[in-house]
């Protein structure tokens, strides 16, 4: 069972996120910003970070790309879920430290395949 934060600025990702993973298990955070999952990340040192790119203020490949290189947070794998489906959206994603991407609407049984694969 692994703590995950969920970075994302819709009240119904959140909750469609955490129903699916706390369903398999795992506990769950939740961050409605770029911002406050980098803040969040570095307190409470999550096991994997959901993250969406779409935000309000800090996007999700920055947050993605200062979690990464913070010392404190950067073994922490990062899966960006986003609607983005674009090839250069998940390369550049990856770049900026992603260990997976994932695009929405997710499928519960994808999903928990690429969180064991990045927790493993």
């Amino acid at each position: 069972m692994a703590q995950i934060l969920i970075v994302d600025d819709s009240p119904t990702e959140i909750h469609v996120l955490k129903t699916m993973l706390e369903k398999n298990g795992h506990q769950t955070l939740s961050a409605t910003s770029g911002e406050e999952g980098v803040e969040m990340a570095a307190k409470e040192k999550p096991d994997l970070i959901l993250m969406d790119i779409v935000m309000p203020g800090m996007n999700g490949f920055k947050a993605t790309r200062l979690i990464s290189k913070n010392e404190e947070t950067s073994g922490i794998p990062i899966i960006i879920v986003t609607t983005k489906d674009q090839e250069t959206d998940r390369v550049w994603g990856m770049r900026q430290g992603a260990t997976d991407y994932l695009t929405k609407p997710a499928q519960e049984k994808e999903l928990i395949e690429k969180i064991n694969a990045a927790l493993n």
